[in-house]
């Protein structure tokens, strides 16, 4: 299946170098130095070092000359991007399925992905690819599990069996809101156990953390029309247990980076790239208050964020919170 993957950033790449063992694929930025650099060195030296491109893999930076044979195009752009890609793919006139990988919420309007494609490309064929997966270990070549959804339970099907191959296996799934609720409010927690982690408040903390906020998730999950057995999948405990564990993780690094003194603009400046769980956490914690659902770890995350609390006061007003069934 011929495909193109737009956004060259680390987890865009990432499928591009996956896909292409089976596929032809063509890699899509909107950067011309970052596209001729990578042609030059066979490397995204810029956003995933240290793994070469497939000499089979084609490398584009004009968008309609990069999606005008494709079958299936892949958004790989972090949440912001979203809209303008779609934008753009809607005033080339195309009606070619896609798939998206970004997680999170829409900053202004607190919207999830699909309503963002609806708006932008109605009618269209699409769905999301999600999961518990690194860019490194994807580009690597190692074991990979993920979610592929759509509200299309036949085009979920169709897509899982095209792409499925080799160490990427997946998984269909017709919760779509589910699958996008999880991937985004992951990230959140990554936030608090990067925090929990840092201060040393032990492994008990960290699993309290994991296992309550898999409840809130689930919570926001169901009032925006999930199934609450979504989140017992690869984009709900699994992506969160990676997300909250694993070093690689952004979102948990800038956890870390609060937990030690400093700003979020300090935190975020060290990273050097997009931690999707901020944005993320103050479009939910708003949701939450709209829908009157009970998110006490995503707003206490939310206050450490505004700068309304400090971490060690927002740690003690969880642990002051009344005992309550599970």
């Amino acid at each position: 299946m011929k495909m193109t993957v737009l956004a060259a950033g680390a987890w865009g790449t990432a499928l591009a170098i996956a896909f292409s063992a089976r596929h032809p694929v063509t890699l899509w930025a909107r950067e011309a130095d970052l596209v001729d650099d990578m042609r030059q060195r066979r490397e995204n030296t810029r956003f995933l070092p240290g793994f070469a491109l497939p000499p089979e893999l084609a490398l584009e930076r004009d968008l309609a000359t990069a999606v005008t044979a494709a079958e299936v195009i892949i958004i790989a752009t972090p949440i912001a991007g979203l809209r303008p890609t779609a934008q753009s793919l809607a005033a080339l006139g195309l009606k070619t399925p896609l798939l998206w990988v970004c997680k999170g919420f829409e900053v202004a309007a607190g919207k999830l992905p699909h309503e963002v494609i609806a708006e932008e490309l109605p009618g269209i064929s699409s769905g999301m690819l999600s999961g518990p997966s690194f860019a490194q270990e994807v580009a690597a070549g190692l074991p990979t599990a993920l979610a592929l959804a759509a509200t299309d339970r036949q085009f979920a099907r169709d897509m899982t069996l095209a792409l499925h191959g080799g160490n990427l296996r997946l998984y269909a799934s017709n919760d779509l809101i589910g699958v996008e609720v999880g991937g985004a409010l992951k990230n959140i927690l990554a936030i608090a156990t990067g925090i929990c982690d840092s201060l040393k408040l032990g492994l008990n903390a960290r699993a309290a953390l994991m296992t309550r906020g898999l409840a809130e998730i689930a919570r926001l999950g169901v009032a925006l029309g999930a199934k609450k057995d979504t989140f017992l999948g690869l984009s709900g405990v699994g992506d969160l247990i990676l997300t909250c564990t694993g070093d690689l993780s952004r979102n948990r690094r800038v956890g870390q980076e609060l937990a030690s003194g400093k700003s979020l603009q300090q935190a975020l400046a060290d990273l050097g790239h997009v931690a999707e769980g901020v944005p993320a956490t103050l479009a939910a914690h708003r949701l939450a208050e709209r829908l009157g659902v009970d998110m006490p770890i995503t707003a206490t995350v939310a206050a450490v964020l505004e700068g309304r609390v400090s971490v060690r006061d927002g740690i003690g007003q969880l642990l002051a919170r009344d005992p309550a069934e599970e």
